[in-house]
Parts: C-alpha cells; sequence; structure tokens
C-alpha cells in the first residue's frame, strides 16, 4: 500500500462517522501535504533562508529591475482574502504564506489525469490560466516556478519567471521525471523519476457519471514505474540521481518528498511505516525524531517550528451546519495538544495560524460545499480566505491550490 492509499483510506475511515466532504477531496490533501511547512527553519533560521533563496534564484534567472512594486508583497503581514471568488482571480494570502497557484483536473485523449493551471502573476496579484505544464512547483519569493512540460516523464526542468511568463533556463536530466519540488530555502531541486507517466489511468467497471464508458481509475494491482529521485543544485543545475526501488502497487504517483527541514528526502514504501527516508546521497536513514509520530497522519505536517502537527478531524451536526475541528497533535509524543477549526488543516502559516478547509454555514451544508479559511490555534474565530466551492465543475468547481512563501 503506498502513501496516497493510506491518505485515502483515512478519510474513507472518517467519511464513514461524518459527513461527506464531497469527491475531489482526497487529491487535494495529497497535494497540499507536499506543500510542506512552508516555512521550514523558525525565526533567525527562517530569515536566513529566505535570503538565501533571493540571492540564489535571482540572480540565475536574471529577471532584471526590482524597483517596481510586486503585487505579492503588499500587505506582507496582513491577510489577502476573496471570499467571493472561487476559483480565486485575485491573490489570496496570510502572513508570508500565499497561494501560489492552483490547478483542476482533466482526462486526456490517452486517459491521463491532466492538471490545468492558473498560476499567481507577483505583477498584478492575478491567477493567469496556463496548459503549458503538467507539474508546477513556486519558489520561496514568488518569483520563479519549476515546471514539466506537458508529456510525461519529462527529460527536462525548466525555471520560469512568474514575472514574464517565460523559461528562463532549462535543466536536462538522463532519466525522465513526472514530479518537481524546490527545498525550503529554494536551494535545490528534488525530482521523482518515473519508466512510464503515473498519472496514465484505465477505464473501470463503475460507471459514476452514467455515460455509459466507465471510469478512469489508476491501474489496480500494478507496481508504481517510480525509479528513484534527483537532487539537482538550483544555481547550477548540476546534481545526483538516487535508486528507490520498493515501491507500492496502487498504480498511480509515488512522488518522494522533501522532509521537514528540508534536509533529508523521504519516499512511500510497502511495509509499515510506509515511508522510508534518504539523505542527498540516497542512503537510507532513520526518521527524525519529531517526524516518527507524524508518519501516521498524511495531513498538514508539522509546524515551522517542529513541534506540532495535524490529526484527525471530526464535528458536531446541526440542522443546517457541521461544525468541524482538527486536533493538533505533540510531534514527539504523538498525544492531543489541541484542537483547531477546519474539517482539513492544509498549510501551516506560522506556529499559531494554519490555512484549512472546512464546511460553510447554511442550509445544504453536506460536504460538497466548502472553502479555504485561516485558523488560529486557541481561537474559534474562523476567517474565510475564498469563495464557496459547490461540485465539479463550472465557476465555483473544485480546485487544488499550491502554497508558497512569499
Amino acid at each position: 500500500m503506498n502513501v496516497d492509499e493510506l491518505v485515502r483510506d483515512s478519510l474513507r475511515e472518517q467519511a464513514a462517522e461524518q459527513p461527506a466532504l464531497g469527491p475531489g477531496f482526497a487529491d487535494r490533501v495529497l497535494t497540499v501535504r507536499r506543500r510542506r511547512r512552508t516555512r521550514a527553519l523558525a525565526s533567525a533560521a527562517t530569515a536566513t533562508a529566505a535570503v538565501v533563496a533571493i540571492a540564489v534564484a535571482v540572480p540565475l534567472l536574471n529577471i532584471g529591475n526590482d524597483d517596481a512594486r510586486l503585487a505579492s508583497r503588499t500587505n506582507r503581514n496582513g491577510i489577502l482574502a476573496h471570499p467571493d471568488q472561487t476559483p480565486p482571480r485575485d491573490m489570496i494570502a496570510a502572513g508570508d504564506l500565499a497561494l501560489g497557484a492552483y490547478y483542476t483536473w482533466e482526462t486526456d485523449a490517452h486517459g491521463a489525469a491532466v492538471r490545468a493551471y492558473r498560476i499567481l502573476d507577483p505583477k498584478t496579484g492575478t491567477y493567469v490560466k496556463t496548459s503549458k505544464w503538467s507539474v508546477v512547483d513556486i519558489a520561496p519569493g514568488l518569483r520563479t516556478a519549476a515546471v514539466l512540460e506537458r508529456n510525461l516523464p519529462a527529460k527536462r526542468i525548466g525555471l520560469l519567471d512568474l514575472r514574464t511568463g517565460e523559461v528562463e533556463r532549462w535543466i536536462p536530466v538522463d532519466r525522465g521525471v513526472a514530479s518537481v519540488e524546490f527545498s525550503p530555502d529554494g536551494s535545490k531541486l528534488l525530482a521523482t523519476t518515473y519508466g512510464k507517466n503515473p498519472q496514465l489511468r484505465v477505464k473501470s467497471r463503475s460507471d459514476t457519471d452514467g455515460d455509459g464508458e466507465g471510469d478512469w481509475e489508476s491501474p489496480p494491482g500494478k507496481p508504481s514505474s517510480r525509479t528513484g529521485f534527483y537532487i539537482l543544485d538550483v544555481a547550477s543545475g548540476k546534481g545526483s540521481w538516487s535508486e528507490v526501488t520498493d515501491v507500492g502497487r496502487g498504480g498511480g504517483p509515488e512522488d518522494c518528498v522533501f522532509n521537514h527541514d528540508g534536509r533529508l528526502v523521504y519516499c512511500g514504501t510497502t511495509s509499515s511505516p510506509f515511508r522510508q527516508y534518504y539523505d542527498f546521497a540516497g542512503d537510507e536513514v532513520a526518521a527524525p525524531a519529531n517526524e516518527v509520530q507524524a508518519e501516521r497522519y498524511r495531513g498538514v505536517g508539522l509546524s515551522p517550528d517542529g513541534k506540532l502537527f495535524g490529526g484527525l478531524s471530526g464535528g458536531t451536526m446541526s440542522k443546517s451546519y457541521t461544525k468541524t475541528h482538527t486536533e493538533l497533535l505533540d510531534a514527539y509524543t504523538g498525544k492531543k495538544v489541541t484542537t483547531v477549526p477546519g474539517r482539513q488543516l492544509l498549510a501551516w502559516v506560522d506556529n499559531k495560524r494554519l490555512i484549512a478547509l472546512d464546511l460553510t454555514p447554511g442550509p445544504g451544508s453536506d460536504g460538497s460545499v466548502s472553502r479555504l479559511v485561516l485558523v488560529t490555534i486557541g481561537s474559534d474565530k474562523v476567517v474565510p480566505l475564498s469563495g464557496i466551492t459547490k461540485g465539479f465543475d463550472g465557476a465555483a468547481g473544485y480546485w487544488t491550490p499550491v502554497f508558497a512563501e512569499r
């Protein structure tokens, strides 16, 4: 069983006891759990990482005059919310955390799941639609994105200037990659390699939409085609590849990701705890002490200071609204510390605040109606950040957030 399957199983268990949150929710969780802590090191270390990221990324991309005031820098310590927009047209942010991009899912002619992205333009503070990329990850600072072209696995990684929309440099790779992400400080790239497109799907016997053609699903019972991972230096494009032979049998993506502080990599495995850690040389290492307990939960991950992580969600039902909350657990003991509002925690803003997905009050709030909100430890106050998502299609359909530091 791979990591993604564990998430879906966990969600199904919760759904059996609580109102359903609606189809597509598992995919959103799988994506935002990768967008890590967003601020990997606390206090002075965080400030240092931000300086390093800017010093490395800006010169190598030659993105020119910085005199213009960027929309992404306004209200840096405040909240930019658009509760009337879903999907959002204008920038959403809280503190140093911003919604750098988001995507919806489509299916191509070959049965592959394809992401349709909308990426933040930091000059205008708006989200711009693009069909060029299959994978997008935003670097700290909201100036650079790592992108993969549509045909996966890709043989090069692009460094995209968000202000011009142009790729400033390509990093070639010998093995095809199907996922890419920046380290928390923005200095390295982690790219997972695959033998074939992990998003390819097959027709199943179920036919939920009634079109007579069956639903698309990951090939059941077939091993993942994941082969290993690259660690690449952003400034030079150089790095090394490590083989990872233990893969699950879900048939879908099994991306390797950076751990909390960005010093290690972990990949999903077939045996408990279903996660193996590696150093950058590809050698197996033990999990950090404050990440052992978090392995049981595939949600928001550790807080910036490494002390808390998100656990299970619960709620109370009324005639018109389900009030939901999620546990926060001690990273070292796994014991419950407190709860915060929200059905699913998505990303840490700082050590006290998080962005969550929550149900909305009012008639018909049965789990298919939700929005992004800002929640705070020690408070029941919920601040809406986005508009209400009501279903799969149309202007208010489901979309998957991609968060980044600004």
